[in-house]
């Protein structure tokens, strides 16, 4: 009787893992659509637009001060280098997808991409 019970208890969780594995794959690779700028905002203002298909690097001048690089590489966007005490902004790796972003709270720098298809957020009649 307890073997039993142990054999759907494995059951079940490799079901729940198969099934999360397989949404977390088609919401990566067939709804998440590859962007086309990067668009760089420091305090709520567009610094920079960058198209993905040009390899770049740009220093941001963030919030009182702070630096940023913000590397585009092959159709790719991370931040090298952030003079910020915690990091995470480097941290983020990188990013492709419509709508992903990069944020560096003590400078107020924010990377997003956008454009390519699905740039829709939301529809209002």
């Amino acid at each position: 009787m307890e073997k039993k019970k142990i054999k759907r208890d494995i059951m079940l969780i490799s079901t729940l893992i198969i099934v999360c594995a397989a949404a977390f794959l088609i919401i990566n690779f067939v709804v998440k659509k590859d962007g086309i700028t990067a668009v760089v905002k420091v305090d709520g203002n567009i610094v920079y637009m960058l198209p993905l298909d040009k390899n770049a690097s740009v220093t941001v001048e963030g919030y009182q001060g702070g630096s940023n690089t913000v590397v585009i590489e092959n159709g790719t966007v991370y931040m090298k280098d952030a003079d910020c005490p915690d990091k995470l902004c480097e941290k983020t790796g990188k990013i492709n997808k419509n709508g992903e972003t990069i944020v560096c709270l003590p400078h107020r720098v924010v990377v997003e991409i956008q454009g390519g298809e699905g740039n829709v957020d939301s529809l209002v009649r």
